[in-house]
């Protein structure tokens, strides 16, 4: 990889109790890339990003962040460090409005990264400037993915891992997730996705990882992916 490296997992494992879920995940990020975890539900990507933000601490293996080792460090640790993390649930504050729970995410950055404001996150989606009083709990799904999208940028990360962002979404705030993602890749800042819609995946990222029973079983560009018709009905065909 020609960039500078931002994000390195060597050899992570991790557990649910006894469960043995991940076997030694590796995978790089570059400053400023998209990457695409990609599989079949249950394939262990979704833990891979709990892994990364120490939501479930790995067993062994590290996790460096401009190589500086964060594995077993807690989640808040990994956000002031640099990290930010969109969960599939969204988890907003229900009893907060939309601007409270903006600026709940708010942190300063470290030097270099962009810097996000309220107003760009009212850009890009004007829905939640409209409902800017309104308490979170009462938005659609839509709205709370967008709220909780725009909250972990607001904390000027260097990297975000984005869980599943359009899963239950209508197609037209599915095409406007697709764009964010692309605008926070053109303003610097680093993307791992996990989307089970393998077209948003296919445009957005610039590397793909699948994943097979918690271990990553191939790496390519989008192209080589999708014209790789084996590992298509291998790994990610239902």
């Amino acid at each position: 990889m020609s960039q500078d490296i931002l994000l390195k997992v060597d050899n992570v494992h991790a557990h649910y109790d006894k469960s043995h879920v991940l076997h030694g995940v590796s995978l790089e990020v570059a400053k400023g890339e998209t990457i695409s975890l990609i599989g079949r539900n249950g394939s262990g990507r979704s833990t891979t990003l709990k892994a990364i933000m120490g939501l479930l601490p790995p067993s062994s293996g590290s996790v460096q962040l401009n190589g500086r080792e964060l594995a077993g460090r807690p989640a808040y640790e990994i956000c002031r460090a640099g990290i930010a993390y969109v969960p599939e649930e969204r988890e907003v504050f229900a009893n907060l409005t939309v601007e409270e729970n903006l600026r709940m995410g708010e942190q300063a950055g470290v030097d270099g990264t962009h810097k996000w404001s309220l107003q760009d996150m009212f850009d890009y989606f004007p829905r939640l400037k409209e409902r800017r009083n309104t308490y979170a709990g009462s938005l659609s799904g839509g709205e709370q993915q967008m709220l909780t999208m725009c909250r972990s940028l607001l904390g000027n990360p260097q990297l975000i891992l984005i869980d599943e962002p359009t899963e239950g979404l209508a197609p037209m705030i599915v095409a406007a997730v697709g764009e964010c993602i692309q605008d926070i890749h053109r303003k610097g800042v680093a993307v791992i996705l996990v989307e089970q819609k393998l077209a948003i995946a296919l445009k957005v990222s610039s590397r793909m990882y699948v994943m097979g029973q918690g271990c990553i079983v191939y790496e390519g560009s989008p192209h080589e992916i999708v014209n790789n018709e084996q590992l298509l009905a291998d790994w990610l065909a239902v």
